[in-house]
């Protein structure tokens, strides 16, 4: 089965995707990542794979809902995998600046690819990396996701952007949070000539982080050179440093948020987020009952205690 279903009391799409059960466990001695593996060119540094069980297709039925309490429609779009590497356990924070700018490059290259799809809506950037994010293969590697339809977090962010437009003359709302950011100074983490990270004020998980552009850009698209070099330094940066915080590879999140392809208003903002599980050397933050059911976080860590431990963890290694 490969469908959305419509959610009727979150108003949102639950992607039904059940080849996803058949996604095998890995015998420890190959992956097919790996040069030699056949599955992957013999030699490669950064490689897009298209996803083996992806949760949406370009051969899926096309998205065209119809109203009703049990809604559903095809999951058309599309599921990459960016192989950082062909080395099996080199970890995203020993991967070279060139190697980080390859990446970049490619999830440019790919989001201009699904901008002139019309049945893509939204391309989603990511990363899960670590056990505790359930990561079952350690060979460094990201996803992209190609929408047929905006999520509800977008949603949300969107609709949050557009209010504070209105009501401030058509200011962004990403921009004023990163200069009000900026003032305070207690919680910025590093920054260059492009791009600022900051663990937010109001941060969900610990030692999370939100990095901007500091030119307002929707997406990757409107990114020149020397600004996706900044982006791709800057990641690396920030990825020595969380492995650096504890002494061993940071389980966490990252998602590069870019604007819908076919939102043609100016609020949304590109931003990159970073979503940490751990919250102390030994402990892991768990979203239980309450930010899971309700959607309402606990936050176990202060911000500002969390960002100087952050400003104080030197990358790893020299870039």
């Amino acid at each position: 089965m490969h469908q959305l279903r419509w959610h009727a009391l979150l108003q949102q799409w639950v992607v039904v995707t059940t080849d996803r059960q058949n996604r095998p466990q890995m015998p420890a001695n190959w992956c097919p990542f790996d040069p030699g593996s056949a599955r992957v060119p013999d030699n490669y540094d950064v490689y897009l794979y298209p996803n083996d069980f992806p949760a949406f297709s370009p051969d899926a039925e096309p998205f065209e809902p119809k109203p009703g309490l049990f809604a559903e429609t095809g999951p058309r779009g599309a599921c990459d995998v960016i192989l950082y590497s062909p080395e099996h356990t080199l970890p995203p924070s020993k991967l070279s600046l060139a190697s980080w700018k390859k990446v970049v490059d490619l999830w440019t290259r790919r989001t201009g690819e699904h901008a002139s799809n019309p049945d893509i809506a939204l391309v989603a950037v990511f990363e899960n990396c670590g056990e505790a994010v359930g990561v079952t293969m350690p060979h460094p590697h990201g996803q992209i996701y190609a929408f047929p339809f905006i999520p509800p977090i977008t949603q949300k962010e969107l609709g949050s952007a557009r209010e504070y437009a209105a009501a401030h003359n058509g200011d962004c709302l990403f921009c004023r949070l990163l200069s009000k950011e900026q003032e305070a100074g207690t919680r910025m983490v590093a920054s260059n000539e492009h791009f600022a990270a900051f663990v937010p004020f109001a941060a969900r998980f610990p030692a999370e982080m939100g990095l901007y552009a500091r030119r307002h850009v929707r997406t990757l698209l409107e990114l020149n050179e020397d600004e996706r070099e900044s982006l791709a330094r800057i990641i690396s940066i920030i990825r020595q440093k969380y492995d650096n915080l504890y002494g061993f590879v940071m389980p966490l999140m990252m998602t590069v948020k870019q604007a819908p392809l076919r939102e043609t208003e100016p609020p949304y903002h590109l931003h990159v987020q970073f979503l940490p599980l751990q919250r102390s050397p030994t402990k892991l933050k768990y979203l239980a009952s309450i930010e899971t059911a309700y959607g309402t976080f606990l936050a176990d860590t202060a911000p500002e205690q969390m960002a100087e431990n952050l400003r104080k963890s030197e990358p790893v290694t020299s870039i």
